[in-house]
């Protein structure tokens, strides 16, 4: 049997770290990147008799969340301990939620394999506090606790296992990395792990009812990795059947070098984990206007920015779909169209060249180290004609290397277009000289021969003559 025969099953479990100031149960500060153990105090350390104090702001944003995603809010809701024993957890246990969650029942629509709507069922959204970060030397031997990141706040989204492919997992994750970032609850950045997913896969002969036994692959933060990981994984379990083995339900570590998944304990099920209620925390009580007026004051969403996008604006539903997939992208959009006054150029250079080069260099759009001010100057002095469209490409990957005023780069580089007429007749009487055969093909109805003699000459100006110019100036030459 080949893959083919095989049905994956995903359910993801996402964690977001919120974007409160302090830390979820004390005043430590939230930041990231402080010197290692220097945002801590006895209630996030663990130590014995310090009291936890729920930061209600968690609450909100945990709400918020949940109000974007569809989800009911839970109006009586809790906080549990969730005991295990990792050098990484002070208190050996963690405070989350188990039977009452803040949020249940929501889903999210995203685009199948084929491009049609589907919609993502989410179980859950709960309120939990991270653990220590733990730094391995590799090469000293053993490990050096990191308690600043111990009670940063989180919310565990949890998706019903209705995904069916890595790239159903990626634009899952993409949609609600999108939310999270548009109703502003996190900063969603991945190479800081402030949003990770666990991935937990089974396979299944296509038509069987029953779900497979499943592994986790836990902490996977780049949606590259994510979707390797998932394809091999998914290969692994079909092949382990297809040789009469069973699968193991196991929590298993991706190696990004080597593209393979290593067993690294056995899985724990919820019994494991000995829920119980915090002793040391009350109970959750939202009223109905609570609820109502975070609704009330929820920030524009992707869905309701694309429909903007279509028709105010008038952008295809494809390039909707594109820049609103990214808050960043997409707020860089207003502010570049809003500078140069010119939406479909703004859109055309993000969605073509920059999205081109954050995908060569595997960034994200957050991480676009240049401005909307400069990028709306260089779409401005092309429509000047200070230089051409083939110099903006130059300029922007510039802008990516060393992001500065674009005016600055085309002076340092020599990029400014020519534009003096008698200067330009020079390069098209050169032209046309050298090329005897382009000229008799265009003179005998061989229209393609016009943009070759056109390419020659902006070879000839390393792209700095005015295309516009050239083209005018060859039909009147090639008319004679």
């Amino acid at each position: 049997m080949s893959r083919e025969d095989y049905e994956i099953v995903i359910g993801l479990e996402v964690h977001a770290e919120l974007s409160t100031k302090t830390k979820i149960f004390c005043s430590c500060s939230n930041e990231f990147g402080a010197e290692p153990n220097t945002h801590v105090c006895p209630v996030c350390m663990g130590m014995p008799g310090a009291l936890p104090v729920l930061n209600e702001k968690v609450v909100e944003y945990a709400v918020k969340a949940g109000l974007a995603t569809n989800c009911e809010i839970e109006r009586n809701s809790k906080n549990d301990r969730k005991n295990y024993f990792y050098p990484d957890t002070p208190k050996s246990y963690q405070i989350s939620q188990f039977d009452k969650p803040l949020c249940k029942k929501g889903f999210i629509e995203i685009e199948d394999e084929e491009g049609k709507e589907k919609k993502i069922g989410i179980t859950r959204i709960h309120i939990e506090d991270d653990a220590a970060k733990l730094n391995h030397n590799e090469f000293g031997g053993g490990s050096l606790v990191d308690l600043n990141r111990a009670g940063v706040p989180l919310i565990e989204t949890v998706s019903e296992p209705d995904i069916r492919s890595s790239k159903e997992a990626e634009n899952y994750l993409r949609k609600l990395k999108s939310i999270f970032e548009y109703i502003e609850v996190s900063d969603c950045k991945m190479q800081e792990g402030s949003f990770r997913a666990d991935i937990n896969l089974s396979v299944r002969k296509k038509g069987a009812q029953e779900f497979g036994t499943r592994t986790e692959m836990k902490n996977m933060s780049s949606f590259r990795s994510i979707v390797r990981a998932i394809e091999y994984e998914a290969d692994r379990q079909i092949e382990i059947i297809e040789d009469g083995g069973k699968i193991a339900q196991e929590t298993r570590r991706w190696d990004d070098v080597s593209g393979k998944t290593f067993s690294m304990r056995d899985k724990e099920d919820a019994q494991d984990y000995r829920y119980f209620p915090d002793p040391d925390l009350v109970a959750i009580r939202l009223s109905t206007e609570y609820i109502e007026n975070i609704k009330n004051n929820l920030p524009e969403l992707p869905e309701s920015r694309k429909a903007r996008y279509i028709n105010e604006i008038g952008l295809s539903e494809k390039e909707a779909n594109l820049l609103t997939a990214s808050k960043h992208l997409s707020n860089m959009f207003e502010e570049t169209s809003n500078i140069c006054k010119n939406h479909k150029l703004a859109a055309n250079w993000l969605l073509s060249d920059v999205s081109r080069i954050l995908n060569e260099k595997e960034i994200e759009a957050e991480e676009i180290p240049f401005t909307s001010e400069q990028l709306a100057k260089m779409i401005m002095l092309i429509e000047k004609g200070t230089i051409s469209s083939a110099i903006g490409k130059k300029v922007i990957e510039e802008l990516f290397e060393d992001p500065k005023d674009p005016e600055e780069i085309i002076k340092e580089k020599g990029w400014i277009q020519i534009s003096d007429e008698g200067a330009i007749k020079e390069v098209v009487q050169k032209i046309l000289e050298a090329n005897p055969q382009s000229v008799a093909d265009y003179k005998a109805g061989k229209d393609r021969a016009l943009g070759f003699l056109v390419g020659q000459a902006m070879k000839e100006t390393k792209g700095k003559a005015n295309p516009q110019m050239l083209n005018k100036m060859f039909i009147e030459e090639l008319k004679k």
